[in-house]
């Protein structure tokens, strides 16, 4: 499988670490040999996003069509790179997650891993659950999954 698939829960220690579920650290070795990836804010939800190195390298092509010198490209340079985190998990699995995501995310404690097909996000588990509750919800009123599988 080549997508982070599952919803998974871990704890947040004491010095901001936290293990990367088993099942994403493997995808993760499959894609680079080793547990490599780039942390970063979501711009649209209060999560992290976690982004193995070639898809984060990937968001390189965005900027690729915009004047190197306009605001635009400035914009979305510093978007995507600004608050972005390279890391890569230790011999337990674990990352340690910078303390402006830790607070960008409001997590304590418990911490939920969702996956999202070629990234996987970190939640605080309260938000997680009320952010899948809305997603479903959204998608049965759009008939989304229905067009998806074509029923």
């Amino acid at each position: 499988m080549r997508q982070f698939v599952g919803t998974h829960q871990n704890r947040l220690d004491a010095k901001g670490r936290v293990s990367v579920p088993a099942p994403f650290r493997a995808l993760l070795k499959a894609e680079d040999g080793a547990a490599h990836f780039v942390l970063r804010p979501s711009h649209k939800h209060p999560c992290i996003e976690a982004w193995p190195e070639a898809a984060f390298n990937g968001l390189e092509q965005q900027l690729e069509g915009l004047d190197l010198f306009s605001e635009d490209h400035d914009d979305m340079a510093v978007a995507i790179y600004a608050d972005a985190y390279p890391v890569e998990a230790d011999k337990e699995g674990r990352v340690l997650l910078p303390e402006s995501l830790v607070v960008h995310a409001g997590l304590s404690g418990s911490v939920t891993f969702l996956g999202a097909g070629k990234i996987f996000q970190i939640w605080e588990p309260a938000a997680a659950e009320a952010h899948k509750v809305a997603v479903r919800q959204r998608n049965q009123e759009r008939g989304v999954l229905r067009k998806a599988v074509g029923a």
